[in-house]
C-alpha cells in the first residue's frame, strides 16, 4: 500500500494547572468550561505511562487519515519498518522514540526535574528526559523557569522548598512567542502561568515534582529529584540565528534545536506559495500558524489540507511532499534520532 502522510489524532490529559487555550486551534475539548486541559498528546508511542505523568496507562497514537486511519502509530512502525521510518533509531522496545504535546498553562506547572543519566543508569523504571519547549503564545510578562542560580546548592535548594521560595533561586526568563528553550534531563526547571507551548521530548514522562506552588493535592518525589538536579549555573538558551538559515521564495528555516535526541526547525512563510519538502527520511511537521496544503504521489497527485493545531507524520517512502501555502504559516519540522 502506498504510503502518505499521516495525520494524528490528539490525546487530552486533564491537568489541575490547564485551561482551555487549545480551543483556539478550532478544536473540541473534552468536557464542559470546567474541565482544565493541560497537555494534548499529538505523537505517543508509550506502552506504559509513570503515575506523575500520563497515570499508568498505555499511550499510542492513532492514525485518523487513510487506509490506515484508526491503527497506532506503533502499529504501523512495526508493520512497514524503514518504510516508515527510515534510518531512525527506535527505542530500546521497539517505540517510537519522541514524545509531541502541547502544554496549555492556566497556572504555573510544578517546579520539576527529569532523571539524569546516572540515575536513569541506576534505576531501570526512570528514563531520561530531555525535552523542548516552543512558545506558541503568551500572556505578557509569563515566565519560564529554567536552571539554578550561581551558587545554589543542595541544602540552601532544600530550605527554599520548605519555605517556598525555590522560584527565587531560578534563573527566569519571560516567555515571547517563537521563543525556544531547550531542557536536557537533569535540569529543575517550571512552565509559568499564561503560556500555551509545543513541546518535543525523548519518549518519557517520568517526571520527579520538587515544589508545586502550594498545591498539597499531589505528590512530591523530594529525594528523587535531589538525585537528578544539576546544581550548576543554568547553560545560556542558544538563541535563534538573527538571520534565517535559509530565505527561499518567501519561506524561512530557522534551526532552534540541534541535539543527540532530535532536531527542530522553525519554517515560516510570509506569503502564499509553495514548497518542496524532499527527502529519504522520516519527519514530522507540527502546524503552529495558518493552513497548508500537501500534496504528494507521481501518477496519481493527492492532496491532504492542515491547519493550526495539526500534527502529521511524513514516512520515510513518501521521498518529497510539497507544500501549498495561500497565507502566511509557521510550522515546527521534528526529525527524531537517526542510526549511523
Amino acid at each position: 500500500m502506498p504510503l502518505y502522510p499521516l495525520l494524528l489524532a490528539p490525546m487530552y490529559k486533564e491537568k489541575v494547572w490547564g485551561g482551555r487555550t487549545l480551543e483556539q486551534f478550532g478544536r473540541t475539548l473534552p468536557g464542559g468550561p470546567e474541565t482544565s486541559i493541560g497537555e494534548s498528546w499529538e505523537l505517543a508511542d508509550l506502552a506504559a505511562t509513570s503515575p506523575s505523568g500520563g497515570g499508568g496507562e498505555a499511550a499510542r497514537s492513532v492514525i485518523r487519515n487513510g487506509p490506515l486511519m484508526k491503527r497506532t502509530i506503533g502499529e504501523v512502525v512495526r508493520d512497514f519498518g524503514p518504510v516508515v521510518t527510515g534510518s531512525m533509531s527506535l527505542s530500546a522496545d521497539g517505540s517510537f522514540p519522541l514524545l509531541l504535546k502541547y502544554l496549555d498553562a492556566r497556572e504555573n506547572l510544578s517546579v520539576q526535574v527529569h532523571p539524569s543519566e546516572s540515575y536513569a543508569a541506576e534505576h531501570a523504571e526512570a528514563h531520561l528526559k530531555s525535552e523542548a519547549w516552543y512558545v506558541v503564545a503568551a500572556d505578557p510578562g509569563s515566565t519560564i523557569y529554567r536552571g539554578l542560580l550561581e551558587d545554589v546548592d543542595p541544602d540552601r535548594f532544600r530550605a527554599a522548598i520548605e519555605d517556598g521560595s525555590v522560584a527565587d533561586l531560578m534563573y527566569r526568563e519571560v516567555a515571547e512567542p517563537g521563543q525556544c528553550v531547550y531542557l536536557p534531563s537533569g535540569t529543575v526547571h517550571a512552565l509559568g502561568a499564561g503560556i500555551l507551548v509545543a513541546e518535543v521530548q525523548t519518549a518519557s514522562d517520568t517526571t520527579f515534582r520538587v515544589f508545586d506552588w502550594g498545591r498539597t493535592d499531589r505528590e512530591l518525589h523530594l529525594e528523587e529529584a535531589m538525585a537528578c538536579i544539576d546544581f550548576g549555573v543554568a547553560p545560556a538558551n542558544q538563541p535563534p540565528s538573527a538571520d534565517p538559515v535559509e530565505r527561499v521564495d518567501g519561506w524561512e528555516a530557522r534551526s532552534l534545536v540541534a541535539c543527540p535526541h532530535f532536531t527542530m526547525t522553525e519554517w515560516h512563510s510570509s506569503a502564499p506559495g509553495s514548497r518542496v519538502f524532499a527527502s529519504e527520511e522520516l519527519s514530522v511537521l507540527m502546524v503552529i500558524r495558518g493552513n497548508v496544503t500537501l500534496s504528494w504521489g507521481e501518477d496519481v497527485r493527492r492532496t491532504l489540507a492542515v491547519g493550526a493545531g495539526d500534527t502529521v507524520l511524513l514516512p520515510a517512502a513518501l521521498a518529497s511532499v510539497t507544500l501549498d501555502v495561500e497565507d502566511t504559516l509557521t510550522l515546527l519540522e521534528v526529525t527524531p534520532p537517526r542510526s549511523d
